[in-house]
C-alpha cells in the first residue's frame, strides 16, 4: 500500500529527523504532554484556519478521492513541521505553499496506532501557510459507512454517510482532529448522478442532482461536525428554516414527525439566544447508523429509529437541535470536558420539551435519563469514569460516552435550577453561551464563570466545595434531587398490579401509554417466568411491534430472561437495527452465559457487515470479552 513517498517511517518518540529536503521535522510528544492526548497536531505552532475539499465519491471501490486544503495561522514563525492526524489513509503526495502557489514538500507517516492512526508530518517553507494533500480513503474508515442498495430504505441506490466524532474524521481527511481547533470549510463532491450528497453546510433542497455539488461553511467549527452523506434523497419543509432529507420513501412520514422543528428552534431561541447557523434540516439515515442523531450543523444526522409515527420519540430532536448552542456553538475543548457538550445539551433538552410538549413529558425524560445514571454509578468501572472528568489519556476517547457525561451533567445543571431558580438559570446559560460563543472550553473555564456569574452574585446558595464534589467526586451528592413522573407512577401501578397477581396483563390500564411509558414498564421488571413473558406478549404483541425503542426493551428483557420463543425475532431485530443504544443492551445480555455469548458471536460474525464500522468495533468488545 502506497503511503509515503520515502520508505523510512518516523518513530513516535526520538530526536529531530532531518528531511531530504533539508527542513527538520519535529518529533511527536508523548500524550499525556499534549494540549489533546488524542490529536498528534501541534497546535501550538499552527492553527486550522480552513478546510477545502475536492473529493470523488467511488461506490464500486467504497473510497473518496482527491485533495484537502489546509489554510493555516502561523503562531510560531520558526516552526518547520505541520503534524496532521489520519487514519488509514493513502497519501499520495503534499503540496506546500503561500496564496495560490504550491510546491512539492517533504512528509512522512508515523506507525500507525490503533487508537488514533497515524501523525502526518509535512516539512514548511518559511512563508508557507497552506498545504494541499492528495489522497483517498480505504474501504474500512473508521468515519464512513458504504450502503448497498439493499441496505437502504428505497433498495435502488447505494449510499455513503460519515460519522466523524470522536475521532473519526481523520479516517477520511487529513487534518488536526482536535476539538480544539475550529475551521471553516468547503467542499467540491462529485458523485454518480441521481444521487445527491448533502453535507453540514449550506445545502440548497433544489440542487439539480447531476453529480456535482458544491458546499460552505461559513462558520468555524471543530473536524468533528464536518459531515457528508450521498444518496436517493428528497426534501420536505417543515417552516421557514427547518426541513428533512431523506429516502422518498421515508420523506413523508419523517416530515410529519418533525413537524414541530420549527417550533422546537423558536423555543430553544426564546431560551438561549439566536440561533446563529442558518438553516436547521434533519437527515434520515439508513437504519445502520449507529447513533440515535448527530448534530452536525445546519444537518441532523437521525436514526429512523426515532419515527415512532407519536411524535413520541421528537426529543432527540431537541437534543440535536440544543446542540446548536452546547455543543457547535461553545465546544468542549477535550475529549475529557464532554459533559460541556452532551450534559448542558441534555439539560437544554428537558427545558425545550417542557416548554412545547409539557412538564410530564419533560419529567418522562428527566426519569429515564436518572435511571441510566444509576445504573453507569452502580457498574464496575473506574472511579473517575463516574465523575464529570475522566482521564481518558492513552484510551479511546470514545470510552468517554457513557450515560455520565450526559445524565450527570444534566442532574448537576437541574441541582443549579432547583437552587437558583429557573429564570436566574436559563439566564445563567443563555450568558453562558453567548460569552463563549465559537469557542472550545474547558470544564475550569466553565467552573471559573459559574463562580464570577453565579455563586457570587448569589452568595450562600452553593458553595463551590459543593460544585466540586459535583464534578469531580465519584459519589454523587447526597442532597442530589432525583426526578420523578406522574405517567411513570401510573405505570407502576399497572407494574405492581400484574406481578401481585391481582390483575391480568390484558387487564392493565396501558391505554395511551407513551413510548417512554413502554420503556420503563418494561426495564423495571424483575425476573420472568417463560408463563409470565408470554401473557405480556400475547396481551400486547410486543414482539410484533414496529416501534424500535419499545421493541429493543422487549427483545433485552427476553434475552436476559432466556426466553426460548423469541430468539428469532431477537436476531432479526439485531440484523435490522444499527443503533448501538439498542442493541448493544441485548449483546450485553447474551454473553452472561457461556452459551449466550457463542450464540452472540454468531449473531454478530452473520451480520456486522450491516454495522457501522464504530459499532462493529463496540459489539466486538461485547461479544470477544474485551469491554
Amino acid at each position: 500500500m502506497f503511503r509515503s513517498r520515502f520508505p523510512s517511517l518516523l518513530a513516535l518518540a526520538g530526536s529531530l529527523l532531518l528531511s531530504p529536503m533539508g527542513y527538520a521535522m519535529s518529533s511527536i510528544e508523548p500524550a499525556a504532554q499534549r494540549s489533546d492526548p488524542h490529536s498528534y497536531a501541534n497546535v501550538e505552532d499552527f492553527r486550522t484556519r480552513d478546510v477545502a475539499l475536492d473529493l470523488q465519491v467511488d461506490f464500486p471501490d467504497r473510497v473518496l478521492r482527491g485533495t484537502a486544503t489546509l489554510t493555516l495561522d502561523r503562531l510560531k514563525p520558526a516552526a518547520d513541521t505541520l503534524i496532521l492526524d489520519t487514519r488509514d489513509l493513502d497519501i499520495a503526495s503534499v503540496e506546500a505553499g503561500h496564496g495560490d502557489t504550491f510546491k512539492a514538500t517533504t512528509f512522512k507517516l508515523a506507525p500507525r496506532d490503533p487508537v488514533l492512526g497515524s501523525a502526518l508530518l509535512i516539512a514548511m517553507p518559511e512563508s508557507a501557510d497552506r498545504v494541499r494533500i492528495r489522497y483517498a480513503t480505504e474501504p474500512q474508515a473508521s468515519g464512513l459507512q458504504w450502503l448497498t442498495p439493499m441496505q437502504t430504505a428505497g433498495k435502488k441506490h447505494p449510499f455513503l454517510f460519515s460519522q466523524s466524532e470522536s475521532i473519526h474524521a481523520r479516517s477520511w481527511i487529513p487534518l488536526q482532529d482536535t476539538p480544539q481547533v475550529r475551521q471553516t470549510y468547503s467542499a467540491h463532491i462529485t458523485t454518480p448522478k441521481g444521487l445527491r450528497a448533502v453535507m453540514s453546510a449550506d445545502n440548497d433542497p433544489k440542487a439539480p442532482a447531476n453529480g456535482d455539488y458544491r458546499f460552505k461553511m461559513p462558520q468555524r467549527i471543530p473536524s468533528y461536525l464536518i459531515a457528508l452523506a450521498v444518496g436517493d434523497l428528497d426534501f420536505r419543509a417543515t417552516g421557514p428554516r427547518t426541513g428533512v432529507y431523506a429516502d422518498p420513501t421515508v420523506v413523508a412520514a419523517a416530515a410529519h414527525e418533525f413537524e414541530d422543528t420549527e417550533q422546537m428552534l423558536e423555543t430553544c431561541e426564546r431560551l438561549y439566544g439566536p440561533y446563529r447557523w442558518g438553516r436547521y434540516d434533519l437527515l434520515i439515515l439508513p437504519p445502520s447508523f449507529p447513533f440515535g442523531g448527530m448534530e452536525n450543523p445546519r444537518l441532523t444526522f437521525a436514526s429512523p429509529t426515532v419515527i415512532a409515527g407519536d411524535k413520541s420519540l421528537v426529543s432527540l430532536v431537541a437534543h440535536e437541535m440544543a446542540h446548536s448552542w452546547s455543543g457547535n456553538l461553545v465546544t468542549n475543548a477535550t475529549w475529557s470536558d464532554i459533559w460541556l457538550n452532551e450534559g448542558f445539551t441534555d439539560h437544554a433538552t428537558f427545558r425545550v420539551v417542557e416548554e412545547v410538549y409539557g412538564k410530564d413529558a419533560a419529567q418522562q425524560e428527566r426519569v429515564l435519563s436518572a435511571e441510566n445514571l444509576k445504573d453507569a454509578l452502580a457498574a464496575d468501572g473506574r472511579d473517575d469514569d463516574k465523575t464529570l472528568q475522566p482521564d481518558l489519556v492513552g484510551r479511546d476517547p470514545d470510552d468517554g460516552l457513557s450515560d455520565v457525561p450526559y445524565a450527570r451533567g444534566a442532574l448537576f445543571l437541574a441541582y443549579l435550577d432547583a437552587k437558583f431558580g429557573r429564570p436566574t438559570m436559563d439566564a445563567f446559560l443563555n450568558g453562558w453561551f453567548n460569552d463563549h460563543a465559537f469557542q472550545s472550553v474547558r470544564t475550569a473555564t466553565f467552573v471559573r464563570y459559574l463562580h464570577d456569574h453565579l455563586l457570587v452574585k448569589h452568595p450562600g446558595v452553593v458553595s463551590d466545595a459543593e460544585v466540586h464534589a459535583w464534578i469531580y467526586d465519584p459519589k454523587l451528592p447526597a442532597d442530589a434531587v432525583w426526578p420523578s413522573s406522574d405517567a411513570f407512577a401510573h405505570v407502576d401501578t399497572q407494574r405492581q398490579a400484574w406481578l401481585s397477581g391481582s390483575r391480568k396483563a390484558n387487564a392493565l390500564d396501558t391505554q395511551g401509554w407513551t413510548t417512554h411509558q413502554w420503556q420503563y414498564f418494561l426495564r423495571t421488571l424483575p425476573a420472568l417466568s417463560t408463563a409470565q413473558i408470554a401473557e405480556l406478549d400475547q396481551a400486547f404483541g410486543l414482539s410484533k411491534t414496529h416501534n424500535q425503542i419499545i421493541a429493543g426493551a422487549w427483545w433485552k428483557l427476553t434475552t436476559a430472561n432466556h426466553y426460548a420463543p423469541a430468539a428469532a425475532g431477537t436476531e432479526q431485530y439485531l440484523g435490522e437495527v444499527g443503533r448501538m443504544l439498542l442493541i448493544e443492551p441485548i449483546y450485553e445480555e447474551m454473553v452472561k452465559t457461556a452459551d449466550g455469548r457463542q450464540r452472540a458471536q454468531a449473531i454478530f460474525a452473520e451480520w456486522k457487515d450491516r454495522y457501522h464500522p464504530i459499532a462493529q468495533d463496540a459489539i466486538a468488545k461485547i461479544v470477544n470479552g474485551k469491554t
